[in-house]
């Protein structure tokens, strides 16, 4: 078997996957900020339910979601079905923060 970077063709595709990659990893960063960011907000959240005794889930709100983030997926070309399933991983975890901060505030 040939090593890849021994040819110039190799090198270059090696050049275009590192630069890929470093694209890759530069969008990792800024959804992990942006993840971050956003649970700022849903922590404020979670404090007022908190204090005004809501409940930690709204299925209404989470309806309303699903829908508008499925379609932002289908305008993006991004399958809807691994959108919502994003995104029910993140309400899962802003749903247990909030328990958290409610039973905290009890």
């Amino acid at each position: 078997m040939t090593d890849v970077a021994a040819t110039a063709e190799g090198a270059e595709v090696l050049g275009e996957l590192t630069a890929l990659r470093g694209s890759i990893d530069n969008i990792d960063a800024a959804l992990v900020h942006l993840l971050a960011e956003r649970f700022k907000f849903t922590q404020q959240v979670g404090r007022l339910k908190a204090a005004a005794g809501l409940p930690a889930a709204d299925p209404d709100r989470e309806r309303q979601q699903v829908a508008r983030l499925r379609a932002l997926a289908e305008d993006a070309h991004l399958d809807p079905a691994f959108a919502e399933a994003f995104l029910a991983f993140i309400v899962a975890e802003v749903i247990h923060h909030h328990e958290r901060l409610a039973d905290d505030h009890r």
